[in-house]
């Protein structure tokens, strides 16, 4: 099986991915900002064990053991955070297709992360309370009858859920809807930023929309409430694009124009990339660019980033030479 980002998923044209994460922390042990050296070597080794009962073909590493270069491809790919990428003493728990990928000592003693292309929010959920309810045999959860699942944190308490989906918006970008759409949605008691923590003109026009509240509402409450404003969004956002797509030949010569650009460059830089592959995609999904699929896309995304390309090249690249090797990854994808 594929790694997930590669795949394509349901309503993928608009949703990108969606993730599901659920906090959890091990009763005889203080939460993380009371933490010693012990105890986070004693939820390690915890962890560990437990993990080692559950299945899924999920390896537990040390992040001490990782290179700079792995660490960062795993950020990249959002499946840890870059403060976390810097702890001594955390871990990943990961299996081959990175679907699942449950961190250990972040700002909970354990965070279960199923991820998916596209929109499979109930799917994820299911997934990651199977896994739960496996490690709630072998590990002593903090738990408190009227409160839920207790945490360090504080929007974590009660269920401990976090519901999240990326979304590509360049229609309501284009035709000057973004900014009304997210604040809506922030009205909603939702969380809006882009993939990388900007709240506006977000990189390649996608944003991340998660969920806020955790005490006094179910896990099937937060992925109905949450669905319902997904939903929303791509009604929007679809009728940006039909607007954008009416006789629009102007948009049509810019992204071939960038297409262009794209498949015979020498040399491309990833900020440059970013934003060329937000409008392909966009042309890919208006049907306005028949050369690339929407798959082709996301392995152009993935391979691009800087981390990434290089992992996979397995040389480490100044900043000249990995604009160099990008622009050759790019017209492999796209020629094979």
């Amino acid at each position: 099986m594929a790694n997930w980002y590669l795949e394509t998923g349901n309503k993928s044209d608009i949703v990108r991915s969606s993730r599901i994460r659920l906090a959890r922390n091990i009763k005889e042990i203080p939460f993380i900002n009371k933490m010693r050296k012990d105890d986070f070597e004693k939820v390690l080794s915890i962890t560990e064990n437990a993990i080692g009962n559950i299945g899924y073909g999920l390896k537990f590493l040390l992040l001490k053991d990782m290179d700079k270069i792995t660490k960062d491809s795993l950020v990249e790919k959002h499946l840890i955070s870059p403060e976390f990428s810097q702890n001594q003493y955390g871990a990943i728990a990961i299996n081959d297709e990175e679907n699942i990928c449950i961190m250990i000592n972040e700002e909970d003693h354990i965070r279960i992360q199923v991820f998916s292309a596209g929109e499979n929010l109930k799917g994820n959920l299911a997934l990651a309370l199977e896994i739960d309810e496996k490690l709630e045999k072998e590990i002593n959860y903090a738990y408190n009858n009227k409160f839920g699942f207790l945490s360090n944190c504080l929007a974590a308490v009660g269920t401990g859920l976090k519901a999240s989906v990326m979304v590509h918006l360049p229609a309501l970008a284009k035709t000057g809807n973004i900014n009304k759409m997210l604040n809506i949605i922030s009205g909603f008691d939702m969380n809006v930023s882009g993939i990388y923590g900007e709240r506006l003109s977000a990189k390649g026009n996608i944003y991340k929309i998660s969920t806020k509240q955790t005490l006094g509402i179910t896990e099937a409450e937060t992925i109905k409430k949450m669905s319902i404003i997904v939903e929303k969004i791509i009604e929007q956002e679809k009728a940006a694009r039909e607007i954008l797509l009416k006789g629009n030949i102007e948009l049509e010569d810019r992204i071939y124009r960038l297409y262009g650009i794209l498949a015979y460059s020498r040399k491309i830089s990833y900020e440059e990339c970013i934003k060329i592959l937000s409008e392909i995609r966009l042309g890919v999904d208006l049907g306005i660019i028949e050369e690339l699929t929407d798959a082709k896309v996301n392995e152009l995304e993935v391979y691009t980033k800087p981390a990434t390309l290089q992992k996979y090249l397995g040389k480490t690249l100044d900043n000249y030479d990995e604009d160099i090797e990008r622009a050759k990854i790019i017209k492999q994808i796209i020629n094979k």
